[in-house]
């Protein structure tokens, strides 16, 4: 049996009919429809008023339109156009006259602006594009939209009318002051000065908090009009806030190798730069750079020790260094200086975290969070406390909540794959997210980690082998090399393993991991060793205390210099 169709309160018209359709985007159906119901008014002028059948054109022309056949639109506009101004003329309905039947009625009628619009775009497409200006000219000064004045000043300039473009491409920056291509392809093509376009626009870039780089980009691409590229080049590059908001971009973006360069660069300009050292310092320690990151620490407090940034740097020196007590103090002393440091927050819940006080950590990632819902970071954090306490359920539910808010990117894959990794139900949904990580951006490394332990987990050694060294074709990475170490001593290949802890200690001095597989291979007895068992037995016993030794050194050595904190 059908169902009965629904019913508004009052029973709509067949012209409402093809007016919801046209909405819909159901241009065949409309195109069907109205063309049946034209032929009907054809054979029947008294079947629709004169306000339904302008509405009938216009939207028939439009499916025209949407079919290209352009020639056969421009025919149904220009009789919707003849349409409207016999309605004119004769009905003259207002919403205003308190007609409660005609008022509606004219509200939903198709723009006459709109209309001609639609011409110019059919005259455009056939390449007539002095008819095209001509339907926009006839149309009033104050009522053209922003996207009218567009179309004219790009015909004006293709016609060579540079004076009346210029009008047209400001008209549009009066309307739309941060319309970017009316700047770039028009009035600064045009020679206009780099000046007069920036202050056009310089209100609202002031008024919009983190806007200020644009008003240099658009300095820079008036260099370029003006053929300096060389200025342009260092318009760009050597603007403090443009390189910081660049190496924050490419930290969002996970590509840390970029960010660290930026933020070089940026402190390079200015030494006395504080916004961003946070999460430079952070990058740093990450590399195992701790003594860059105790320099930028000194850097920073000799700046200003009332700022979070400092205490963050210093902060993530004590966490890489292993000491969370002092980095979880560090923290707070930082978000008491800034309660909206995300950078901060991170540092504490992390430390709150090692320190095994899983359920206030996870109340300082969900703030970061707040702060900052765009950053992955504070999502993985969070997910790690969930998996720390072993609430898998949780992780898996926000990590598919990251993946559908942030998008499927080679990020947020990887953080649903790690997830995924926990649960033996789910390794191979793993694998499959981590494939789909490594096309997107083969050099991703968490992707890379991930799918090596997945590939360990199988015992598929030569694969692991083949995708890390892949890897590093194009990069250097502490963790990346020592997990190939690590494979290279599952097949025997002790000599290689060891070449790759060594570039891995190399890289980060401090990787215990590192440092334990060398241990390690030096108890092992290869077959090139088994001569040397006596002298290996040696080096085992001396070397070993020998690395411990210089650990202590350096943590007495940390010790001694802490009074730079300003903490003793």
């Amino acid at each position: 049996v059908p169902l009965a169709p629904r019913l508004p309160a009052a029973a709509m018209s067949v012209v409402e009919h093809v007016r919801e359709m046209a909405s819909a985007g159901l241009h065949s159906n409309v195109r069907l429809l109205s063309g049946l119901l034209l032929t009907m008014s054809g054979n029947n002028p008294e079947l629709f008023s004169p306000s339904q059948k302008y509405q009938l054109l216009v939207y028939h022309a439009d499916s025209l339109f949407h079919d290209k056949e352009y020639r056969n639109a421009v025919s149904k506009y220009t009789m919707a156009l003849q349409q409207k101004k016999a309605l004119s003329k004769t009905s003259k309905v207002r919403p205003s006259t308190g007609n409660t039947a005609s008022a509606p009625q004219s509200q939903c009628l198709p723009s006459e602006i709109e209309v001609k619009y639609k011409m110019a775009e059919c005259y455009t497409m056939l390449k007539q594009d002095k008819d095209a200006i001509a339907i926009l000219d006839g149309i009033p000064s104050r009522q053209r939209t922003p996207k009218i004045n567009m179309m004219l000043a790009n015909l004006y300039k293709k016609a060579g009318q540079e004076r009346s473009s210029v009008t047209s491409y400001k008209e549009v920056l009066r309307q739309c002051p941060l319309a970017l291509d009316a700047i770039l392809a028009g009035l600064l093509s045009l020679s206009v000065k780099g000046a007069e376009v920036a202050s056009m626009t310089i209100n609202v870039i002031q008024s919009i908090p983190n806007l200020d780089w644009l008003s240099v980009w658009i300095k820079a691409y008036a260099f370029v009009h003006t053929g300096d590229n060389t200025r342009a080049i260092n318009t760009i590059w050597d603007n403090v806030d443009l390189l910081g908001s660049l190496a924050d971009l490419y930290f969002r973006a996970g590509d840390n190798k970029n960010s660290i360069l930026k933020f070089e660069q940026a402190q390079m300009l200015d030494p006395y730069l504080i916004k961003g050292m946070d999460v430079y310092g952070y990058l740093l320690a990450r590399e195992g750079r701790l003594e860059d990151v105790e320099n930028l620490g000194c850097r920073l407090f000799n700046i200003s020790d009332q700022h979070a940034e400092p205490w963050v740097v210093s902060g993530c020196h004590s966490f890489y260094s292993k000491r969370y007590s002092r980095a979880l103090y560090l923290g707070a002393k930082a978000i008491q200086l800034n309660s909206n440091s995300v950078q901060a927050l991170l540092l504490k819940g992390a430390a709150l975290r090692n320190m095994g006080r899983v359920q206030e950590a996870i109340i300082h990632f969900r703030e970061a969070i707040r702060l900052a819902p765009c950053r992955l970071d504070c999502y993985e954090g969070l997910i790690e406390c969930y998996l720390a306490s072993n609430s898998i359920r949780e992780a898996m539910v926000m990590a598919n909540n990251v993946y559908k808010t942030l998008g499927a990117n080679a990020q947020t894959l990887t953080l649903l794959a790690t997830v995924c990794l926990e649960d033996p139900v789910t390794q191979e949904k793993a694998k499959t997210l981590l494939d789909k990580a490594l096309t997107q951006r083969p050099d991703y490394i968490k992707a890379v980690v991930k799918k090596a332990e997945l590939l360990s987990r199988e015992q598929k050694y030569e694969d692991g082998i083949a995708l890390l060294r892949n890897a590093l074709a194009n990069q250097s990475d502490c963790v990346l090399h020592r997990i190939l170490g690590d494979f290279l001593v599952a097949v025997n290949e002790y000599q290689e393993a060891m070449d790759q802890y060594s570039i891995a200690l190399s890289l980060d001095p401090n990787d215990q991991k590192s440092l334990e597989g060398m241990q390690k291979m030096e108890k092992e007895e290869s077959p090139t060793d088994a001569t040397q068992e006596e002298d290996v037995d040696d080096m085992e016993g001396s070397g070993e205390e020998g690395d411990l030794e210089g650990s202590d050194s350096e943590a007495a050595q940390w010790a001694d210099q802490e009074q730079w904190f300003g903490m003793q």
